[in-house]
């Protein structure tokens, strides 16, 4: 077997075929073999015993070993280049979904003189074949991986290229400010003065508003993506697990009276209106004796560092300095909304309310009062709106550069007002570009490019 390469460089030429199982892994009634390569039409004779294969046509034929025996029959595709997924030649063969016909089939194909490939390998030949954009290849990834019905449209909407078309048209009106801003700078002695006249400014101020509306969607859109990770907390048998459950919408977590049923980590993924939510119920907090106890409390503490919100349980019955000391214990830079529990057996209505302590929701998970309350905050907490149109799917590093890209936009208007210093608004525009160009792969880094493709699936 041929080793696996490091990840190519852009514009080098492809001298190698690729083979993967495009399929998960497991037994079905069909699994799909994907091979693309300049070298794998003089696989086909070896393989079906057939001369040619037409193009996009479905040929039903038997798949050969080296001794001429029948390894499966099924359907092999022909794609040609450059009109293919990845811009090379493609076949892709439709085989019995067996782990073991599979493997026998890739490592016939292997024999013949391909490759295994990398994950992430195909989507990256298309992006360096220029098939697609290095947002529409994330947004591949994005929609294999979607947890709800709403990221999956998104997902599909960045991979025909909403998102990047609007990258696009703001790349280019920055090309077109810095060409309008150099002219300014070579003809400074013609009695015209570009910079002072208006017309820079006042598209600077229409771009950075372009800019602010890109940004807000792309919010929604990393929301649909990520999602939210909320991690229960409180002692034992202050509610967590039952507000886990109500939140599941089943029984994922066991529930008893007597206190500490839950030792370890348990993860639900859920959506709300359309956004993931990763909820994470936890050991109960408290000074345990058992070794067992001690570790599920060790791992509760791991899990509240790395989370978006701590959703405190708290016995509305308990005393405020014992919920004080507890959350003396908690991570201090992360945001906790108090949730007081069992408010039925002491006659409060449902509410949630701002007070010095933060977010106060008073609830009572068994009696189902107060969780609408809840779960409203937490949308409008991290300005999730279901109600967006047009959402694309994005990814943070997409939102940092938009960020980039509105602040040296903002700069550029400063240095333009202040002091109409030409070079310097021309400099503040070379990188806002940069910055935009980034998300799509116009500069973009090897190491960067390494680190998303190796995130998709093999046979992608």
């Amino acid at each position: 077997m041929n080793s696996v390469p490091t990840p190519f460089q852009q514009g080098e030429a492809f001298v190698e075929t690729i083979v993967a199982i495009a399929t998960p892994p497991g037994n079905g009634g069909v699994g799909v073999i994907r091979i693309s390569g300049a070298e794998l039409l003089r696989f086909v004779p070896a393989l079906i015993q057939k001369t040619t294969l037409p193009p996009r046509v479905a040929v039903y034929s038997p798949f050969f070993d080296a001794q001429g025996q029948i390894i499966d029959s099924g359907i092999a595709l022909f794609f040609p280049a450059p009109h293919s997924y990845t811009g090379e030649d493609v076949i892709e063969i439709q085989a019995h979904g067996g782990a073991v016909i599979l493997d026998m089939l890739v490592k016939r194909v292997l024999a013949l003189g391909a490759r295994l490939a990398r994950a992430g390998e195909f989507t990256e030949r298309a992006f360096l074949n220029n098939k697609l954009d290095l947002a529409q290849a994330e947004a591949v990834a994005d929609l294999i991986n979607s947890s709800t019905e709403q990221s999956a449209r998104s997902a599909q909407k960045s991979m025909q290229g909403v998102f990047s078309a609007k990258i696009h048209a703001l790349v280019e009106e920055l090309t077109q400010l810095r060409i309008y801003v150099e002219a300014a700078i070579d003809f400074v002695d013609e009695d015209i003065d570009f910079l002072n006249d208006g017309v820079i400014e006042q598209r600077l101020r229409d771009l950075i508003q372009r800019l602010a509306v890109i940004q807000a969607t792309a919010q929604q859109g990393q929301l649909l993506r990520d999602g939210m990770t909320l991690v229960l907390a409180g002692k034992p048998n202050a509610g967590k697990s039952s507000l886990l459950n109500v939140l599941a919408g089943h029984d994922a977590a066991i529930v008893a009276d007597v206190a500490g049923t839950t030792r370890d980590v348990l993860r639900e993924r859920i959506q709300l209106d359309g956004m993931p939510l990763h909820i994470i119920d936890t050991a109960g907090l408290h000074d345990a004796q058992d070794v067992v106890e001690r570790e599920g409390i060790r791992r509760a503490r791991v899990e509240m560092a790395k989370a978006d919100k701590i959703l405190l349980l708290i016995d509305a019955r308990e005393l405020e300095d014992d919920t004080q000391a507890l959350i003396a214990t908690l991570p201090p830079n992360v945001e906790i909304i108090r949730i007081y529990n069992k408010i039925d057996l002491i006659g409060r209505t449902p509410s949630i309310e701002t007070t010095q302590y933060g977010i106060c929701c008073y609830v009572s998970i068994k009696q189902q009062q107060g969780l609408e309350l809840l779960t409203t905050h937490l949308k409008e907490s991290m300005g999730f709106n279901a109600a967006v149109e047009d959402v694309f799917i994005a990814r943070r590093r997409h939102l940092e550069a938009l960020n980039t890209a509105s602040a040296c936009v903002l700069q550029a208007l400063s240095q333009l007002t202040c002091s109409a210093a030409g070079e310097l608004v021309a400099e503040d525009l070379r990188q806002a570009q940069q910055a935009l160009a980034e998300i799509t792969g116009e500069f973009t880094s090897d190491d960067l490019l390494g680190r998303i493709f190796s995130s998709f699936c093999i046979g992608k």
